[in-house]
């Protein structure tokens, strides 16, 4: 399987990166619940493989500003992880998370730093559960953060993933605690990543 190309995924490989989707964003929703001190309830996510100019209508648009936590990764897996967010859910994050209320356009460094590693977090949990699953190794990189309309943020990860095929793997979960939001992880793996996932679980 070392030439898997993305958009030529079946069904039954698609129902497998499906399934790892759902493990990795329930691992991430109890680092969430951790790191908040107190239980996050989370809806089934929905794991979906789109073209790079659904992305941002999915998200509410792709003038809809948005902050996005973003990390590269490497070991067995190459490429980055994404997870994005409203603006709305970050503010009230951070209010949970360091107890101050957001004032302005721009962001504080404490709050910078707390949106940070809230985002290292929760996609570190989720790497995590590929690492596991697969018995591949990871290693994510320190997490860098933008804070841009959607399509800008997502104009990255499409011109570094357009040699390889016009999709990635979408995974929305809503999140539930004092506040409900929903964040997006997106997967953007290099060529291979995905044929070396699929043959650690023997297919």
């Amino acid at each position: 399987m070392e030439n898997l190309d993305i958009n030529e995924i079946g069904t039954k490989y698609f129902d497998v990166l499906k399934e790892i989707g759902n493990i990795g964003a329930g691992n991430a929703t109890t680092a969430l619940a951790q790191l908040m001190g107190s239980r996050v309830d989370m809806t089934v996510p929905q794991v979906k493989l789109m073209e790079f100019h659904e992305l941002g209508t999915t998200m509410g648009g792709e003038d809809q500003v948005v902050a996005a936590v973003y990390l590269v990764v490497e070991g067995d897996i190459n490429g980055s992880i994404m997870f994005m967010m409203s603006l709305e859910a970050v503010n009230a994050l951070i209010k949970r998370l360091i107890g101050t209320e957001h004032v302005g356009e721009t962001y504080s460094d404490m709050e910078v730093s707390a949106i940070k590693e809230m985002g290292n977090i929760i996609t570190g949990a989720y790497l995590n559960s590929i690492s596991t699953l697969t018995n591949l190794t990871i290693y994510p990189s320190v997490p860098d953060l933008a804070i841009d309309m959607a399509g800008s943020i997502l104009s990255v990860p499409a011109a570094e993933f357009g040699v390889i095929g016009d999709k990635m793997l979408l995974i929305q979960t809503s999140f539930s605690n004092e506040i409900d939001f929903s964040g997006y992880f997106i997967l953007v793996p290099d060529e291979g990543s995905y044929a070396r996932i699929l043959g650690s679980l023997g297919f």
